[in-house]
């Protein structure tokens, strides 16, 4: 079967269905993956063929209420800018993902969240069946809130209210560009609010989350499956560099500090906190620079990296300093090790609460917080409490049993 998985976002929105696409090969389909440009080699380095589309969120990310470690990213002022930022972006998408339709013609389309609400227009044009992909629980609940806001709770019918008018909000980004994308496909004008339920209906969604991290909502409609974590595929040639292999084997297991595709640009500010702490602490520390740059020069306890797969470090480390995105949070907790999340924006805040609920993390520290002072107290917290380590090996384990990719595997197959 042709299979087209087509995702937009950051590494951490691209890495987990190069995953899928790698399983799903060697299921014996024919999987083509289309995202940013910036991400070729990533998706060819891994032998699944690449197809581009428009857009680089490391045009958007930058200008995000939050990003600059300083204000909160997580209010609704916060969604209403990344909205507006996003708009552009969509608009762009819409007729580079179509190209990319109308050149694979695949049989299968499988779509991220950013492109769903795009990809599901086309998938009606080519009469293509398809499925949302999503890996944080968006769709409104009554327990918890929404999760495009940080998911704090307002009780059952405040957070499935609330959920329902984030989501209304959220639809907005894209009626243009449906509007227009349905016109150039000849597909009738119907109201947008009634497209989307026609299609929930139509369309599956797939979660990439396990029912031991969030349990799933006993009010959500039937189509909604949540399937487990999707793992991110590592280079075929990849090898680790000999000065990381050589750190790692030099003492005792060090501490992983990454902020991913968070705070661009505020590296040198952020270094110098995470300095301060790791002074302050005494442990060994591995500095992974991400779209912040964060790095300092070498020391005897300190090394600065840049991308390496978190499957292969995290399990040789003692615990993962990180900015609580969805993959992220992934793999810390696949790898047995507790974290401190340092949330930022969107859905990020909600994983944090989660983890630390479920023991494997200290408290979270949003970043507006974050101090050299708050970020030892928490980095002693998961290295002095055996509680915080038990609990992350226990989902380590549940997680490593789960195989995400056999539902899907069965819908694909299914007439």
């Amino acid at each position: 079967m042709r299979v087209l998985i087509v995702t937009s976002g950051s590494t951490g929105d691209v890495a987990p269905y190069l995953g899928i696409a790698v399983r799903l090969q060697s299921a014996g389909h024919d999987v083509t993956l289309a995202t940013h440009a910036p991400f070729r080699s990533l998706v060819t380095g891994a032998g699944v063929p690449f197809r581009p589309i428009p857009g680089d969120m490391r045009a958007v990310l930058p200008q995000a209420r939050g990003q600059d470690g300083r204000g909160s990213g997580t209010d609704p002022r916060a969604l209403l800018k990344l909205m507006s930022l996003a708009r552009p972006l969509i608009r762009s998408m819409a007729d580079g993902i179509a190209a990319v339709v109308e050149s694979v013609r695949p049989d299968a389309l499988l779509l991220s969240t950013l492109v769903a609400p795009l990809g599901y227009q086309l998938a009606e044009a080519y009469r293509i069946k398809a499925a949302g992909l999503f890996p944080q629980p968006l769709y409104p609940t009554r327990e918890f809130g929404s999760v495009l806001v940080g998911g704090r709770s307002f009780g059952p019918w405040g957070n499935l209210a609330f959920g329902h008018l984030v989501d209304s909000l959220a639809q907005t980004m894209y009626t243009r560009a449906i509007r227009s994308l349905r016109a150039s496909l000849a597909l009738p004008d119907i109201r947008l609010r009634t497209l989307e339920r026609a299609q929930l209906s139509l369309y599956p969604t797939f979660y990439g989350f396990s029912r031991a991290v969030v349990p799933r909502p006993a009010d959500w409609p039937a189509q909604l499956r949540i399937s487990g974590y999707w793992w991110p595929a590592r280079p075929r040639d990849w090898q680790p560099p000999a000065e990381l292999v050589d750190f790692l084997a030099a003492g005792p297991p060090p501490v992983h500090i990454g902020f991913g595709s968070m705070a661009p640009g505020h590296g040198s500010r952020l270094t110098a906190i995470v300095m301060d702490a790791v002074h302050r602490t005494g442990v060994r520390a591995i500095l992974q620079s991400g779209w912040s740059g964060l790095a300092t020069g070498p020391t005897d306890d300190v090394l600065s990296i840049g991308d390496v797969p978190h499957d292969w470090l995290f399990p040789q480390v003692s615990a993962v300093v990180h900015h609580a995105g969805a993959g992220t949070t992934a793999a810390a907790l696949r790898a047995g090790v507790p974290a401190v999340p340092v949330p930022v924006l969107a859905d990020q805040p909600f994983w944090a609460r989660r983890v630390h609920h479920l023991g494997a993390a200290a408290r979270p520290i949003p970043m507006p917080a974050l101090t050299g002072e708050r970020l030892a107290d928490a980095l002693l917290d998961v290295r002095d409490n055996p509680h915080r380590a038990a609990r992350a090996q226990a989902l380590s384990a549940q997680l490593t049993a789960e195989d995400a990719t056999a539902d899907l595997l069965a819908w694909l197959t299914a007439t």
